[in-house]
């Protein structure tokens, strides 16, 4: 097996990692400090055919594999985990479920604008009272006897859910069953329908130039052309989005890692004590060791999982591992790298400090640590 990139692969990451250090690089403290997400950013990261890597030529995209896009996302985590996240959020979760559920018509229609960053769309799953329990949402929705369908419920925590460029929302809702065995109904939600509404969520300790969101829906009204694949198909359907969109939380894992270790090899270089840098004391060097060998290590098992899912082999628990893997690498990494900053790692000033903060979401966003455990320990038998 070999994970080495190929010429597109590395012409992509070099492509993705230039834009990101001249483009979001200056501007990531400013935007960090606002809370403020950028339109133009995003519209430029689009430009840049980010969002459209894995999108079918036919839909407006560039018809790559997978493992495209987990590059173009480490990249961009490498320097900011906010608009990783908005590239992540929108390919994962806004485009892929459209690509592998939604009908010829429903492709037409949302993917060459969503390809082409100049629209995003959300995926509404966590609820207030749901979160690593989705099979606990409350969101209902009710067919009407002309044959549309009426929603009732929030969902919280969406990324890209509120942004001024968000075309739709893909929402999961309960669509009848019972309360030990609901039926799940995924429907496209286009923005300004009647009854729709968004609020932007703030004094985030992560992420603060991503947008994230509160959904709520009071009697919206849908057609049965917005419902997603089949109806009660939306838990398989979410659990599918789930396995890839893992791999893209692994690589933002992997980048913010990378982009810490970066930050405190080079600080360890220029920073002198007791007459010589700070990388030629053995326990600082030590900590930069262990710190390459864990984001080798990390990398070599994402691409494999990649990999996996390139080559259409089961790649769920593999994406569980790396997920969870890679999430607690930028963990350790993001500690120790502030630990050899010394208290310079405590201030805004430095890099270091927003990769410690960025890092925390990985643990918890699309499963939290201990579902990937579960997720794993199933796998293996336990």
């Amino acid at each position: 097996m070999d994970f080495t990139p190929s010429d597109e692969q590395k012409t992509i990451r070099e492509t993705v990692r230039k834009f990101a250090e001249t483009r979001i690089k200056p501007r990531a403290h400013e935007l960090d400090e606002k809370e403020e997400w950028s339109q133009e950013l995003t519209k430029e990261m689009g430009a840049l055919g980010i969002f459209g890597l894995i999108v079918p030529e036919e839909y407006g995209g560039q018809g790559l594999d997978y493992s495209s896009y987990v590059i173009a996302v480490e990249e961009l985590a490498r320097v900011d985990g906010s608009h990783a996240a908005t590239v992540a959020a929108g390919v994962s979760l806004g485009i892929a479920p459209l690509l592998y559920f939604g009908t010829d018509e429903q492709k037409k229609k949302y993917l060459p604008r969503l390809a082409a960053g100049e629209a995003l769309f959300a995926f509404g799953l966590t609820e207030p009272g749901a979160g690593s329990d989705s099979r606990g949402s409350a969101t209902k929705s009710i067919e009407n006897p002309d044959g549309t369908w009426t929603i009732n419920g929030s969902k919280i925590f969406i990324t890209n859910g509120s942004t001024s460029i968000t075309d739709g929302i893909i929402v999961q809702t309960v669509s009848g069953g019972t309360k030990d065995a609901p039926e799940f109904t995924c429907f496209i939600v286009e923005k300004g329908t009647p009854g729709f509404t968004t609020k932007t969520m703030h004094k985030k300790l992560m992420w603060r130039a991503s947008n994230t969101a509160e959904l709520y829906f009071s009697n919206v009204k849908v057609p049965a052309s917005a419902m997603l694949g089949k109806r009660g198909a939306g838990s398989r359907q979410m659990l599918k989005t789930l396995d890839s969109g893992r791999l893209s939380i692994a690589a933002m894992g992997l980048g913010c890692a990378q982009g810490a270790y970066e930050a405190a090899l080079a600080y360890a270089k220029q920073r002198h004590q007791f007459g010589k840098p700070l990388s030629r004391f053995q326990a600082i060097g030590f900590k930069l060791a262990d710190m390459a060998m864990k984001i080798e290590h990390a990398r070599t098992f994402l691409y494999r999982a990649c990999w996996l899912r390139d080559t259409h082999q089961p790649f769920g628990t593999e994406s569980a591992m790396a997920k969870l893997y890679c999430s607690e690498v930028a963990q350790w990494v993001a500690n120790e790298a502030v630990q050899i900053h010394g208290g310079y790692g405590l201030m805004k000033e430095f890099d270091v400090e927003r990769f410690y903060r960025d890092q925390r979401l990985l643990q918890i966003g699309e499963g939290t640590s201990e579902i990937q455990r579960l997720v794993i320990s199933r796998a293996i038998g336990c």
